[in-house]
């Protein structure tokens, strides 16, 4: 029985799958797309109901295509999003296979190239590219026993305030998911407590210019890692309702509850870290930063931009910041529900070669091009620079990686003329 073949085998059909085939019929390069269940199928099962892009839609997308519905300044929903992402599948023609899921992939003996078992069979390739992007595996802290009476829910399944049971509701995790899931319980009347962490708090829009705009003209989109960790500082910004600052001195106005970071839990008790207000006055810190450097920039290139004198203003802090809660009986304040914002973690269990990943699992590449040759990897948090897991950026790591692919098909193609040939 034959084996397919192909040049290049892409892993994932989300964003980072269709820049990949895009680049790589760019370039010449036959491939396949497999994706285990339905294009873009994060942004179908794995997000809340009223999500909307972090970005606006003049910035948050592919080079060639602009959104059909959003306006420019509009932040897609969505819905939107994946109607996106499936019409432009079928606008490159990108041979996606759905429904086809890779169960491992291995090195090839004594030839070039991966043997990939999938679900519907075997191939044989001379590349892979995991395009599996950054959230995989949902990841919930082992501090609350499963057998409680409480809920637990990580934000990967959360859809809308409906879902949850009776009670009031613990968010562990102030990034963009965490507070908007907050925000949209506490308006739908629940009562929330809020777990914050170190975090950065950019503004979402100053002096008549979104967040994008100035990360774009000061050239923090293009940062490298930095170093230590930093790279998994959470940001707090959302696009809900239009595009907001995250503010959790007004959040708290609004009602909720904020704690700082979770350590802890016994006997029905959560502890927290007595570091809410360090860590709320650092995010203060890096918003104020961000002012000033977008004011420096206006006046070193003289623009004219709306001074926004009030974006500097710092509301007084709520009661729950003067006099931090250190612990909260759950069952006494009422909580049916822990909503776990806490992130996700890497599953690259399925690609058994050597070098391509670290002793914890994590891909060993740079740029993307992974220390065993032929291994790539494709939507990774920095995988370049800071934007390289927003829609943009992996287009533009997508094809770095084609380049690099297409660069080394030339040398392999190489033939040395015989000698004598040219007399």
């Amino acid at each position: 029985m034959s084996i397919e073949t192909t040049h290049t085998l892409v892993v994932g059909a989300g964003q980072a799958g269709i820049a990949m085939s895009e680049h790589l019929r760019a370039d010449g390069i036959e491939h396949v797309v497999l994706e285990k269940d339905r294009v873009a199928e994060s942004w179908r099962t794995a997000r809340w109901d009223s999500l909307v892009a972090n970005g606006p839609a003049w910035h948050d997308r592919f080079p060639n295509l602009e959104y059909p519905k959003s306006g420019p300044d509009e932040f897609p929903p969505k819905e939107e999003v994946v109607d996106y992402f499936t019409h432009y599948a079928q606008r490159i023609d990108a041979p996606i296979r759905t429904g086809v899921e890779v169960t491992s992939c291995e090195r090839l003996h004594g030839r070039p190239g991966f043997r990939v078992e999938t679900s519907l069979g075997a191939l044989e390739v001379r590349n892979v590219v995991a395009a599996t992007g950054a959230f995989q595996v949902p990841v919930i802290p082992k501090l609350v026993p499963e057998d409680t009476d409480i809920a637990q829910l990580h934000s990967h399944d959360y859809r809308n305030p409906d879902q949850l049971g009776e009670g009031a509701v613990l968010v562990v995790g102030a990034g963009s998911s965490g507070t908007q899931i907050a925000d949209e319980l506490n308006r739908a009347g629940r009562t929330v407590y809020l777990s914050i962490g170190p975090h950065d708090r950019p503004p979402r829009a100053y002096r008549g210019r979104d967040n994008v705009w100035w990360l774009g003209v000061l050239g923090k989109w293009d940062a490298a890692t930095p170093p230590g960790g930093a790279e998994h500082v959470t940001i707090a910004v959302s696009g809900a309702r239009g595009g907001e600052t995250i503010d959790f001195r007004r959040m708290a106005g609004h009602g909720i509850t904020l704690l700082g970071r979770t350590d802890r839990f016994e006997d029905g008790v959560m502890h927290f870290n007595p570091d809410l207000a360090t860590n709320i006055a650092r995010g203060d810190a890096n918003y104020l930063s961000l002012l000033d450097e977008a004011d420096a920039y206006v006046l070193r290139n003289e623009l004219d931009l709306p001074e926004e004198i009030e974006a500097r203003e710092i509301g007084p802090d709520p009661d729950c910041m003067t006099k931090q809660i250190l612990e909260l009986d759950l069952a006494e304040a009422g909580i049916g529900t822990i909503l776990w914002a806490t992130g996700y973690e890497n599953d690259y269990g399925w690609l058994k070669v050597d070098n391509a990943l670290d002793e914890a699992g994590r891909p060993n590449h740079r740029r993307g091009v992974s220390e065993e040759p032929g291994i790539y990897f494709l939507g990774l948090p920095w995988q370049s620079r800071r934007g390289s897991s927003f829609i943009w950026g992996v287009w533009h790591d997508a094809k770095y990686i084609s380049d690099h692919i297409a660069k080394l098909d030339g040398y392999l193609s190489y033939r040395p003329t015989a000698h004598g040939d040219s007399e």
